[in-house]
């Protein structure tokens, strides 16, 4: 039976996201109904709804919910009515990549999760007026009272905090987290730069001031992001408008260069920078994602020294160990993800959207009565 809820739906590229009603395909074999308490908003779901993939439109986004399970369907083991989770990306399970570990390099990410719009066996999770809507993003999409997730997709959690504070980790926090930890692996002593203090790069700075780096450079372009960055752990911060950013990083090392560097602008020209300002034996980890066909010139030479370019998808996380684990963190007051937060009633989802691209928020967050 087919649950209707609302949901905001995107017409077309470029379009606003309009609030309708919209019907939900009965739980199937490893499916969750959720009740969606919080979603954060991302990135990834102005670049889709843009029309800057090709993401089957009319359709609902959203792809870090939080919410209440309200049923399952069969074989979905693990969790039940009533359970607390958090929503992330998909995956296949079965691949070399699952089975390694390794979810967010899955053979069918990008069908299961960013352009398919529907279930791996071609039907629609989502309709209107008994049309079928392009749904199913990262598995869930969750700009919606209530969503039909993939099993794969959530991650039961206490029920002890706020799920508006844990919606972020589905995608944007990980990620960050995920560049300093599972990729850069500081050890004593290291310098790590991260270039952007938006979300991503916040979340990088926290994770990087749990580590043994003792030199965490954030840089950025607004002055409140990088004061914000040193509360949350940098140790040294650069105004990207009053100083070049290999200068700088060379004058905070002393001319040693940083050992890791997490690109979150997807400025291309950024991202030549960052690899510049590496040490010998140094990696640069790509997060930010600009357009497709997007290039970026190096000096083959300056990478001779060992230097590494390594590409990221969602930290390279193992969902079921690593959010668990940062909701620990959270709990715990060492992830302090309440100071990127900016709550929106769902129903102000246009105003959240012009709020984050005019830089006046950091992470919005939606919020269902």
């Amino acid at each position: 039976m087919s649950t209707t809820t609302r949901a905001a739906v995107v017409e077309s590229g470029g379009a606003p996201f309009t609030l309708a009603d919209v019907e939900l395909d009965e739980p199937r074999a490893h499916e969750v109904l959720v009740r969606i308490v919080a979603a954060g908003l991302c990135h990834t779901d102005l670049g889709v709804a843009s029309g800057g993939l090709p993401f089957p439109l009319p359709g609902v986004l959203g792809h870090e919910g939080a919410g209440i399970v309200e049923a399952v369907g069969p074989d979905v083991v693990g969790v039940e009515p009533g359970d607390h989770v958090v929503l992330s990306f998909t995956s296949c399970g079965s691949c070399r990549n699952c089975r390694d570990g390794h979810p967010a390099y899955c053979a069918a990410w990008l069908p299961l999760n960013l352009l398919g719009g529907r279930r791996a066996d071609g039907s629609a999770t989502i309709s209107r007026d008994g049309t079928p809507l392009g749904g199913h993003f990262f598995g869930q999409s969750s700009f919606a009272e209530r969503a039909l997730v993939d099993e794969r997709s959530l991650v039961k959690v206490d029920r002890d905090i706020p799920l508006e504070s844990l919606a972020p980790l589905g995608c944007g926090v990980q990620t960050g987290v995920g560049a300093v930890w599972n990729v850069l692996e500081p050890r004593t002593g290291d310098t790590i730069v991260v270039l952007g203090a938006g979300a991503v790069g916040l979340s990088a700075v926290m994770a990087a001031a749990l580590t043994p780096a003792t030199t965490v450079i954030a840089i950025d372009k607004v002055v409140e992001r990088l004061e914000l960055a040193r509360e949350l752990g940098a140790t040294h911060t650069v105004n990207a408008n009053e100083a070049d950013i290999v200068e700088a990083v060379q004058l905070i090392t002393s001319g040693a260069g940083a050992d890791g560097v997490v690109e979150t602008t997807g400025n291309v020209i950024v991202l030549r920078k960052g690899v510049e300002a590496l040490a010998a034996r140094g990696t640069v980890v790509i997060v930010g994602a600009p357009p497709f066909g997007s290039e970026v010139a190096l000096d083959v030479n300056g990478m001779l020294g060992g230097k590494r370019l390594v590409g990221l998808t969602l930290g390279d996380q193992e969902t079921q160990t690593a959010i668990p684990a940062l909701v620990k963190l959270v709990r715990e007051g060492r992830l302090p993800l309440e100071r990127l937060i900016s709550t929106y009633a769902f129903e102000d989802i246009g105003q959240a959207v012009q709020d984050m691209a005019a830089g006046k928020t950091i992470k919005p967050v939606l919020t269902f009565a």
